[in-house]
């Protein structure tokens, strides 16, 4: 596989910005996510976090993976509320062919991604455009209007799977780009322009990252965890969040939870992966190891719970024997395991009533906008989300969620997150429960739990008896929202042109990497990413796609559209002359 067959063709900056520009003057949204939709603080609640002397402005963002790879992802996860970023895994291996499709969020959710689909190049360009954009945002007064003052934010390395990946050069000059991102955001600045000029030069820090979690995952060799963090505080300076697997909890106890009280009887595990993966003493021993050996460098050591579990593949939709469970049974199962953890290690997690405990616990497993508030309650920090944005809804989800979280703090009178865990400690101790971990543990094993987490509770997405179309559909929005790299568009239905629905979906192919996810959810039969027009704005993607779909170029008649198709192609450009002048930029760095 060559780097020309990679899927995904980021958009640079100026394009980026002139969509922001265009959607909210036209539409009052961003990136297609509506004013409404976005997460606003309130005052009288106040949701942040200590790390590293800074506030962190909520205790919430998306986890590593498809809505944290590209820039206008990132923007997306901050304006559902946001605040902490645990950025694509990347690893050495940065030319992966990834199946396709690779994700499958049916019922429970299925992946089978590796890690970063961009070269370390393109990755590290992403990261730095996103933190970029951010900081003009933020300052962006039409924005300010809407969300407040939005506070600040933090970016996470997520890296993965072995010490000799991690130790080479190129990661080294990755992670050391990450650090030092002066000269490359003063290269991105040429591109802000239009309404954003005035914020050109808007201060950026240079250090987008001070923290780094170790992906435990993919085969990564249990005798070399200790050395990647070790190497990642003293190389690099980075503090150090060890993810773990399910695994951990061993295989009797998995599939115990699994086929006998969560009723997965179709699920088959993966024995080996078991045998293979960090155990659960050793795992104990490591923590207290390498919590030393932090604490005599200056850096702190923490935990996060958990990656995905790999499970047999045996519902035919992605390729390959093996896949990676997600969702709602995985929070079953890292709940179980974060109790136990917090058993074996008294008074060295910093979770419930243990404030000053020396390792933080951070957590990702089957979060959703329903039990958003219950995870944060428990001083778990942070809490990141993917399955659940991977729904229709998409990243509105997020602040779904955070607007429960603000509610339940309201009711109960709570002023700050630490009298959230200090109330859930409380009212745990009052039912008899050792805190608030323990509490919620024992809730997971419940008849509303198993209603809630289990295969009875489970519902395919809904269909109608249609198929799907080029122009004119349901218009549900779901291929738009469950999108995670937000490339699919919709422009207002031109007139006379024999169009019945109010609206035209579009697929800005350049962002589109045939996860399937659309598919999934789309209730008519079809392939959303496939059938509507897909446009593109560089001639070299659209050859490289062998014309699969719509070349949208600017001259000097205006807009011109070229594609296979004639009645499609005039249909695709009155759409984009109407509404998609973004799209016929020609910004500096492209």
């Amino acid at each position: 596989m060559t780097r020309s067959d990679v899927p995904l063709y980021p958009w640079p900056l100026g394009m980026l910005l002139g969509r922001i520009e265009h959607e909210w003057r036209t539409r009052g949204q961003v990136f297609g996510l509506a004013a409404r939709r976005f997460f606003r603080d309130d005052p009288a609640v106040d949701l942040g976090w200590e790390l590293d002397g800074a506030k962190v402005a909520t205790p919430v963002g998306p986890a590593a993976g498809p809505h944290t790879q590209l820039a206008q992802n990132i923007v997306l996860g901050w304006l559902a509320g946001g605040r902490s970023f645990e950025l694509k895994t990347v690893q050495v291996l940065d030319d992966l062919e990834i199946p396709r499709p690779c994700i499958d969020m049916e019922t429970v959710g299925y992946n089978v991604e590796w890690s970063q689909e961009l070269s370390l190049p393109q990755s590290l360009r992403e990261y730095v455009k996103a933190w970029l954009l951010l900081a003009v945002l933020r300052r962006w007064e039409p924005l300010r209007e809407v969300l407040g003052e939005p506070g600040d934010h933090v970016f996470e390395l997520s890296v993965g799977y072995d010490l000799p990946g991690i130790q080479s050069p190129v990661m080294d000059a990755f992670i050391h780009g990450l650090g030092h991102a002066g000269v490359l955001i003063d290269e991105l600045r040429r591109d802000i322009g239009g309404d954003f000029a005035p914020l050109r030069d808007v201060p950026v820090p240079e250090r987008i990252v001070r923290t780094a979690t170790l992906s435990t995952f993919h085969g990564c060799p249990p005798d070399q965890i200790e050395g990647i963090v070790r190497h990642l505080m003293t190389a690099h300076g980075l503090d150090v969040t060890v993810k773990f697997n399910p695994t951990l909890l061993g295989l009797e106890t998995v599939d115990g939870i699994f086929h006998d009280r969560l009723g997965y009887a179709d699920v088959a595990l993966d024995p080996e992966a078991f045998a293979a993966d960090l155990q659960f003493d050793r795992a104990l021993e490591m923590i207290e190891r390498l919590r030393e050996f932090a604490a005599d460098n200056g850096r702190r050591l923490g935990i996060k719970l958990t990656n995905t579990l790999v499970v047999r593949n045996a519902r035919g939709v992605m390729p390959g024997e093996s896949m990676y469970l997600s969702g709602r049974p995985l929070h079953v199962l890292a709940v179980t395991l974060l109790e136990r953890l917090h058993r074996a290690l008294p008074g060295v997690l910093q979770v419930a009533d243990q404030t000053d405990a020396p390792v933080p616990v951070a957590f990702s497993a089957g979060v959703d906008k329903d039990n958003l508030a219950e995870v944060v309650a428990l001083g778990l920090r942070p809490v990141t989300i993917c399955s659940d944005l991977l729904r229709p809804g998409g990243y509105g989800r997020m602040a779904q969620g955070l607007r429960k979280l603000q509610r339940r703090m309201r009711e109960q009178g709570l002023a700050d997150l630490s009298g959230l865990t200090a109330a859930a400690h409380a009212d745990a101790r009052a039912a008899g429960r050792a805190d608030a971990v323990a509490a919620y543990a024992d809730t997971m094993a419940s008849p509303e739990a198993v209603a809630r987490y289990g295969a009875g509770g489970l519902k395919p997405p809904r269909t109608v008896d249609r198929v799907l179309e080029m122009f004119d559909c349901t218009a549900c929005t779901n291929c738009v929202t469950v999108c995670p790299n937000n490339a699919f568009f919709t422009v207002p239905t031109p007139p006379d042109q024999g169009l019945e629905a109010r609206e035209q979906y579009l697929v800005l192919a350049e962002l589109c990497n045939d996860c399937g996810n659309c598919t999934t959810f789309c209730p008519e039969d079809g392939e959303p990413q496939k059938v509507k027009p897909r446009l593109y704005t560089r001639p070299e993607a659209w050859l490289m796609r062998d014309k699969d779909g719509y070349l949208v170029e600017s001259g000097e008649e205006g807009v011109t559209v070229s594609g296979a198709d004639e009645t499609a192609a005039r249909l695709v450009r009155l759409l984009s002359g109407a509404d998609l002048p973004f799209v016929l930029q020609s910004p500096g760095d492209r």
